[in-house]
This record gives structure tokens, sequence and C-alpha cells, in this order.
């Protein structure tokens, strides 16, 4: 970044993936969303977004929610207006959690993931989750608030493999420096 770049304002992650064959369980991704306050951006997170919440102050909110993968183009889309985002937030962490309501399921089971991260027009990031198969859920992107108060992007998926009510509190933690 240079001294006239402005930093990142509003950020739209997208999953899709293909739903399962007739007969067996529907697979469910979900995107989340953790803010982390400026003073202790490693700590516990302020809050998280994720498919029944938006953020308290409606900068980080969910487009389009599926629970099946059967939409059009992207299943499951989620916008964080960072340049909305109050000064007292430091970090974003972004993640994508497999539901595991029918079994235990990594990224090695979901048909054809697919991963976009893009700032208007401008894509940001890609990925198909194959570094990360025998996860169950992953951290996909980390945005940091320089000392002008500029967002940063930090990319990367970063496979967890856990229980994934817990992904939420350890997902910021998977991207400590």
């Amino acid at each position: 970044m240079n001294g006239l770049s402005k930093g990142i304002h509003k950020v739209e992650i997208a999953l899709r993936w293909d739903p399962n064959p007739a007969g067996q369980p529907p697979v469910d991704l979900d995107i989340v969303a953790a803010t982390y306050p400026a003073g202790d951006p490693y700590g516990d997170p302020s809050y998280v977004v994720h498919f029944d919440s938006r953020s308290p102050d409606g900068t980080i909110y969910l487009d389009r929610d599926s629970r099946d993968g059967k939409g059009f183009g992207f299943d499951e889309v989620m916008t964080l207006e960072l340049n909305r985002l109050d000064a007292r937030y430091g970090r974003v962490v972004a993640g994508v959690v497999i539901q595991q309501r029918s079994g235990r399921r990594t990224f090695a089971d979901v048909p054809h993931p697919g991963l976009r991260i893009r700032e208007g027009y401008t894509e940001l990031a890609q990925d198909d989750f194959a570094g990360v198969l025998g996860a169950t859920a992953a951290s996909v992107a980390e945005f940091v608030r320089d000392a002008a108060g500029a967002w940063e992007f930090r990319g990367g998926v970063l496979g967890f493999d856990g229980d994934p009510a817990t992904f939420t509190d350890s997902m910021g933690a998977l991207r400590r420096p």
C-alpha cells in the first residue's frame, strides 16, 4: 500500500458449492465474521456475525444464505462495510463453517466449493478449499486497520479441525502473528 492508498472500504465475501446428489443430506456452509477491539486485536472477539445475526451497527451483514447449495452462482454472500466500522475495532476475521447436523463433514465432503473475496470489481482472493480438505471450518480473510486508520486485506485459507461451535472462539487465533 502506498501513501495515497485509502485502504479497503467495502468487501464482499461469497461462497458457492454444488448440492449433494438426490437422497443424500444437504451440505450447508456458513460465512462468519468476528470483530476485535483495536486495543486487543488477538483477544476475544467483540462480536460475531453469522447466519442468524448482523453487526450491532449494521456494517457486517449476510446478503444471501443457503442451506443446500442450490442457488445460482454464489450461494452465500456476506458484506463487510469496513469504512463504516467504528474506530474502536482494529481487526476483522472472516471464516467459513460447515454445519455438522448430519454427521461429521469436511471440505472434502463438499461438492465443488468455491470462495471469492472482492472489493467492487477488484478480486482480492479466490480459493477452492483444496488446501484444507480435512478441515470442518476455515479462516479465509483478515482485515487489519493500520496506524492511519486504513483497512488492509490479508488473505489465505487456514483450516480448523474441530467442533464448528468453537470455531468462532478460535478463528482469530489461527491468524496470530
